[in-house]
């Protein structure tokens, strides 16, 4: 799939949010309880994910005009790595992680981490990530995965 991975801006919060709020209720959903997907939810507001903007590296793959998909880079920690439903297994999340790896390399990081979810783990092992521990936020749970990066 054709998409360009940029820096995410303030104007894209919106679209950004919506593609989470989609990927958790349709996809995440196999997986977790719908108590679950909806406490997760409540922290991708379109004024959450300004927060975000503000605190980590935020990455969007656009499609077109459109927001197919977003990841972000904490220090040496991926997180919010999600794609919009319709375009998920065509290469979006690949790219995205891809640049957060590129991003991490530059800025020095030697081990990158990600809190997977359950629904994301098979993605995350394809790209080297190795799975280390298991976490727990009161009954969800993620897989804390962990990937060398090489000089």
């Amino acid at each position: 799939m054709a998409c360009d991975v940029r820096p995410a801006r303030e104007s894209d919060a919106d679209a950004i949010s919506a593609v989470i709020l989609s990927a958790l209720r349709e996809t995440n959903a196999k997986d977790y309880s719908q108590d679950i997907i909806a406490r997760v939810a409540q922290s991708f507001s379109p004024v959450a994910v300004l927060k975000l903007l503000g605190s980590r590296t935020v990455l969007v793959a656009m499609k077109g005009e459109d927001v197919a998909g977003t990841a972000s880079l904490d220090d040496a920690v991926v997180r919010t790595v999600f794609v919009s439903p319709a375009v998920q297994g065509q290469g979006v999340g690949t790219l995205l992680m891809a640049e957060i790896e590129r991003i991490a390399r530059i800025g020095g990081v030697m081990l990158l981490t990600v809190p997977s979810s359950v629904t994301a783990q098979a993605f995350y092992a394809k790209l080297g990530f190795e799975a280390v521990r298991d976490s727990y936020h009161e009954d969800e749970r993620t897989i804390i995965m962990e990937r060398s990066l090489e000089p």
